[in-house]
């Protein structure tokens, strides 16, 4: 484990979590590496006394941070009449949650995206007055038009982009499907977002598309999730807010070195969710590869590291991958090593060690498979092949079970009556409300950690 330390900066942390014995022949290296963040302060610098104090300065960033907010004002906001007002409520709640000094704005989203505060492609100091200021320009909002995702997430570059500051990130909310844009656009908005800021993702109620939701989430390294009853959304903003305002360092990435003949077969986000970062990587010189992992407050985070190394002989060893967190420059010098563990490979003929396989590793495995048969499970139910579904879902029931996955557990109960949770026997229910099928596709990729 190896730490990095100065003054007002966040220290990050790597553990490295492996069985390094390979048997005679033995090619796969597998490894779990836990990153820690302690120091950034996950109320965002904010005491318990309300007193707003300094966030700290990250060498080599801006300080500070900026949020839009974007609010689907499209036509269906308007069914029930309640939903607009709870959205314009949870916005409001959102913005008397940004620290002071935080820039911020709020956009409002139909087939066309619109500035709803403060205007003019400009962003919004907040304080007592912008905050009363952006609550008065929220009863302008009202439910009319499409929606186009797409030009809400790129209106949104703009506004953040031309912010000097450390952390960007945006709140989206949706209540229905993209339908006024090609599926396209929104991927090339993506694509164009990636890295530039992060972005949590919501969709009200039951008529929005879980995949294209998940999708932005991923893609912009935040989360999504579903908000059944449009009451619950003021908790919901205000939560997300509050951790926004507690990220201190951005473009974290995870950078994997590796000597000639090792291949990574792919890097996984494993907690607190599942997120495939193996496509993502951007080459950072000979034989390194950086992997996003976004902003970062007081938290930790768990990634599966997989690599092929070459044959060797018993008794050899050798480092399969060097693991370090780095911090870029946006000057374009050097980058900032925050962490570093290692990946290592022994060959033995012990048969004890060798097939032995580590706990941490074990149980990322199966989090990871969780999650691939509850999407697979429900995609199956969806097309009308009830025993594919129910042979995937009672799989999911079992790993969830095994795992201590409770919150899993609970939201596959009420899409299955588990007859036994320990094999896997489950009948599929004859009827399963809409908003409970959501939730568990929604969540599916939420993991719990190692029990102690």
């Amino acid at each position: 484990m190896a730490n990095f330390s100065k003054s007002n900066v966040p220290q990050f942390s790597v553990e490295v979590y492996q069985n390094e014995y390979l048997p005679e022949g033995g090619r796969e290296v597998n490894a779990i590496v836990t990153v820690t963040s302690t120091g950034g302060g996950t109320t965002g610098g904010v005491p318990l006394s309300g007193a707003a104090v300094p966030s700290p300065r990250v060498p080599g960033q801006a300080p500070g941070a900026a949020v839009v907010i974007m609010v689907d004002c499209s036509g269906s906001m308007d069914y029930p009449p309640t939903k607009m007002r709870n959205a314009r409520d949870a916005t409001a709640a959102a913005i008397d949650t940004l620290r002071d000094g935080t820039s911020f704005a709020v956009v409002g989203g139909t087939h066309v995206a619109k500035e709803v505060y403060p205007g003019n492609g400009r962003l919004a100091v907040a304080d007592s007055r912008t905050k009363a200021q952006a609550k008065e320009a929220l009863r302008a909002l009202s439910a009319g038009g499409g929606t186009a995702i797409g030009t809400w997430l790129r209106l949104a570059d703009r506004l953040l982009g031309a912010a000097d500051v450390n952390i960007r990130h945006g709140i989206l909310l949706t209540d229905g499907r993209n339908e006024h844009e090609a599926p396209e656009d929104l991927r090339a908005a993506l694509e164009s977002c990636a890295g530039r800021f992060t972005c949590d993702a919501r969709g009200v109620g039951t008529d929005w598309e879980v995949k294209e939701v998940t999708a932005i989430a991923s893609a912009l390294l935040g989360t999504a999730d579903i908000v059944a009853d449009p009451s619950g959304l003021a908790t919901d903003f205000t939560q997300m807010m509050e951790n926004a305002m507690g990220k201190e360092v951005a473009d974290v990435a995870l950078r994997l070195w590796t000597p000639v003949g090792v291949e990574i077969k792919f890097v996984k986000q494993v907690a607190p969710t599942v997120v495939d970062l193996t496509g993502r990587r951007t080459e950072a010189g000979p034989r390194a590869g950086d992997y996003p992992t976004g902003s970062w407050g007081d938290e930790s985070r768990d990634y599966h590291v997989c690599v092929q190394v070459p044959q060797a002989g018993i008794g050899q060893e050798m480092l399969a991958s060097r693991v370090s967190l780095v911090l870029p420059d946006p000057a374009g010098g050097a980058p900032q090593t925050l962490s570093q563990g290692l990946v290592r490979a022994v060959w033995t003929e012990d048969m004890v060690a060798s097939t032995s396989i580590n706990p941490q590793v074990a149980h990322y495995t199966g989090q990871a498979e969780l999650a691939q048969v509850i999407q697979q499970g429900l995609d199956a139910r969806k097309s009308g092949d009830f025993d594919g579904a129910t042979a995937k879902l009672g799989r999911a029931v079992q790993l969830a079970s095994a795992s201590g996955n409770e919150d899993t557990a609970k939201l596959l109960s009420k899409v299955v009556d588990v007859v036994d949770a320990a094999t896997g026997t489950v009948r599929l229910k004859a009827k399963v409300a809409d908003a409970d099928e959501m939730t568990l596709e929604t969540r599916s990729t939420k993991t719990v950690r190692v029990k102690k």
